[in-house]
């Protein structure tokens, strides 16, 4: 054999060209099932997904403020303090419960004169100690409604397991910016 034929030099150069090959489809096969169970991930969440309205502090409930594209809202304007965790009696302020969905909190909001649907309700929260929130919302279309940051999932018919699910979902996810 004369002295540059290729035979004599290829055997480097496909062996390399065979792990560069190997490589470039370990990558993209693994970019792509990453990428596959971050969809997946994303696409199981929870409730309807809106649109993110900021958190921009008012110093009062009064304040104008832009008008919250979700009822109840699940972010946007808010006050700079937030309502304490655990069992409400009383509607809270639309501003303030905003501001605990941002600290990581889910609100359980309900509208209707329901006795026995609150107790099952306060069941379900009181097996958190921080970051869950029950409280009456008159006025909303729906008899429950379980919000999140930028989150938002109603029903009529009490589901403890879908209500479970947000919770566990959304809650200790600060949205601080």
């Amino acid at each position: 054999m004369p002295k540059g034929d290729r035979r004599t030099r290829t055997p480097g150069r496909t062996v390399k060209r065979r792990r560069t090959a190997i490589a470039v489809v370990v990558t993209v096969l693994a970019a792509t099932v990453v990428g596959y169970f971050a969809y997946r991930a994303q696409a199981n969440l929870p409730g309807v997904q809106f649109a993110d309205q900021g958190n921009l502090h008012v110093p009062s409930a009064e304040t104008p403020h832009v008008q919250y594209n979700s009822e109840p809202p699940t972010s946007g304007p808010h006050l700079p303090y937030i309502a304490p965790w655990g069992v409400h009696t009383r509607p809270i302020v639309r501003e303030l419960q905003v501001h605990n969905l941002e600290d990581g909190g889910v609100v359980v909001q309900y509208n209707c004169e329901c006795p026995d649907l609150v107790a099952k309700l306060k069941t379900i929260v009181d097996k958190y100690d921080k970051q869950v929130i029950l409280a009456p919302y008159p006025g909303m279309p729906h008899k429950i409604a379980l919000t999140a940051w930028t989150r938002l999932d109603t029903m009529d018919e009490l589901d403890e397991g879908r209500i479970t699910r947000f919770i566990e979902a959304y809650r200790g996810i600060d949205h601080h910016k």
